[in-house]
């Protein structure tokens, strides 16, 4: 089972992009969907998916956060063909962030933000890698920039079934910016492959909630050490949510609330929002009583 879960946040199109997003890759489907009744946002949908074989989800829940490149998705394609056609599609309404062509990196490569906002790099690799095409990919900027490998080694400390791949640095005088040290870095928490570089060059935007990550714990143990091992910002802490020390956003969740909120009745899962929206940490004796009602 999918441990990490990455959660794509938008104002209302939320199932919108995500049949958009499962018309492009591979091994894609639309999981689930179910509306949430009481929110502070009102009803808020939500929709699970999954696109290459991964699992994704999505909230449609007002427009508070604004997608941008400091997390993006780097797709791993067999062919230049391959590339080429998801550049066609995620390239429609939306703009190239490093146009399409060949880099020393990869002899087939874009780096887009589609109509959504949500941002992909395309790359041609080695057809023999049948491993995790979609990697998501965390730019360190602004403050955070140069922490990059700094955080690499903090996740893989708290994350359990974890390491680090591979840390490339920048060369003296590639950066625009002195502070910038990785160029890139491959990681896996919890299996799961991620990346992460330092932005070489001048930007304004940084981690915001658009993109988070969704951690299912199996117990509240697990999401005590996992709330108490990342949450650095108090007054970022609200409905299992939690901000890291250089700004990812963190759900750490029980394992089973997709199987509450997504097929649970009416009244359970009106129960359920209740409790959780007074809370900060999820409690799960609290929640599983509101679950039933008692």
């Amino acid at each position: 089972m999918q441990k990490i879960i990455p959660h794509l946040w938008y104002d209302k199109e939320a199932k919108e992009a995500a049949v958009y997003y499962t018309g492009i890759f591979d091994n894609a489907r639309i999981l689930d969907t179910t509306v949430i009744e009481g929110t502070p946002s009102g009803d808020a949908e939500m929709v699970s998916f999954q696109l290459e074989g991964q699992k994704f989800a999505a909230i449609s829940a007002g427009p508070f956060f604004k997608h941008n490149p400091s997390i993006s998705f780097m797709v791993a394609c067999s062919t230049a063909e391959d590339v080429d056609r998801k550049h066609a599609a995620l390239s429609q309404g939306g703009f190239e962030l490093m146009p399409l062509g060949e880099y020393p990196f990869s002899k087939r490569y874009a780096w887009i933000q589609d109509c959504y906002g949500v941002s992909w790099q395309l790359m041609l690799v080695d057809d023999s890698n049948e491993g995790q095409r979609i990697t998501p990919n965390l730019l360190f900027t602004g403050d955070v920039c140069g922490k990059a490998e700094e955080a690499v080694e903090y996740y893989t400390k708290v994350f359990r079934n974890s390491r680090i791949d591979q840390v490339s640095r920048y060369t003296d005088g590639e950066a625009q910016k002195p502070e910038a040290k990785v160029n890139f870095a491959g990681f896996q928490l919890e299996g799961m492959s991620f990346a992460a570089m330092d932005n070489g060059y001048s930007a304004d935007f940084s981690f915001n909630e658009s993109i988070s990550f969704i951690v299912g714990c199996q117990d509240q143990e697990e999401i005590d050490y996992y709330w108490n091992a990342l949450s650095a910002e108090p007054e970022a802490e609200q409905c299992g949510w939690l901000k890291d020390r250089y700004g990812v956003s963190w759900q750490i969740t029980p394992e089973n609330m997709d199987e509450v909120m997504y097929h649970g009745s009416k009244e359970e899962k009106l129960r359920v929002t209740e409790a959780f929206l007074k809370m900060k940490k999820f409690d799960l004796a609290v929640l599983e009583k509101a679950r039933l009602g008692r």
